[in-house]
């Protein structure tokens, strides 16, 4: 007999309030409780339910005994954050990008607006990239000048 889960969703496909279904696995495969989220994904528990009290990544699922169980495509989205974390988007701009990577993915409505706003996240993304590339370079930089003082007291 399948375990009896708490879902959460829509009809839309968007996040929402939990319904009942009595599914254990998502069409992309089965569900997996957090430990093995944060195995894949390289974050911690806390941080992947910090993102949960954010409302970044809800699960998919929960077990009868409360476990969170997410999908693959919960784990595409905390893959998205944790690419865009480092670049120093912000909570708010994370959300955005990941709902409008959802309205794209559902190929409903005009796709041009939606178009245009993920390359403007693209422009962000890049000059944030060269603006780390620079603060590496000025990092190796002060790195090489102390190596340099070592090598010099030897």
């Amino acid at each position: 007999m399948p375990q009896r889960l708490l879902r959460t969703g829509r009809a839309d496909g968007r996040r929402g309030m939990p319904y009942e279904e009595g599914v254990t696995d998502t069409p992309r495969g089965e569900l997996m409780q957090i430990g093995t989220v944060a195995e894949r994904t390289g974050l911690s528990l806390r941080t992947i339910r910090f993102y949960e009290e954010t409302g970044l990544v809800i699960p998919t699922a929960r077990s009868e005994g409360g476990f969170r169980l997410y999908s693959e495509d919960d784990v595409a989205r905390l893959d998205v954050i944790k690419r865009m974390k480092p670049l120093g988007f912000t909570l708010e701009e994370m959300q955005e990008l990941l709902v409008l990577l959802a309205d794209l993915d559902s190929g409903t409505g005009d796709r041009a607006p939606l178009l245009d706003r993920l390359r403007m996240f693209h422009e962000a993304a890049t000059a944030r990239v060269t603006a780390l590339k620079e603060q590496l370079a000025v990092a190796e930089g002060f790195a090489e000048t102390l190596s340099g003082r070592l090598d010099a007291s030897r």
